[in-house]
C-alpha cells in the first residue's frame, strides 16, 4: 500500500510537527496563562452538561 519512503517520510513529518506544536506551545505559555484565565470552568460546564444531556438520554430513553 505505501512504499518505504513513504512510511519514512509520514514518521519524519508526524515527529517534526509535534516537535513544532511543543515548542510553538510553550513559547505562548506565559500568553496563555493571561488570556485563557478562568477557561476551566467554562470546560467543567460543558462537560457537565453534556452528562446530564447523556444521563437525561439515559433515564427518559
Amino acid at each position: 500500500m505505501f512504499s518505504q519512503g513513504q512510511i519514512v517520510f509520514g514518521i519524519l513529518f508526524a515527529v517534526a510537527f509535534i516537535a513544532a506544536l511543543i515548542i510553538a506551545y510553550n513559547k505562548d505559555k506565559k500568553v496563555h496563562k493571561g488570556f485563557y484565565k478562568g477557561s476551566i470552568w467554562v470546560l467543567i460546564a460543558f462537560i457537565s452538561f453534556i452528562i446530564m444531556i447523556a444521563l437525561i438520554k439515559q433515564f427518559l430513553g
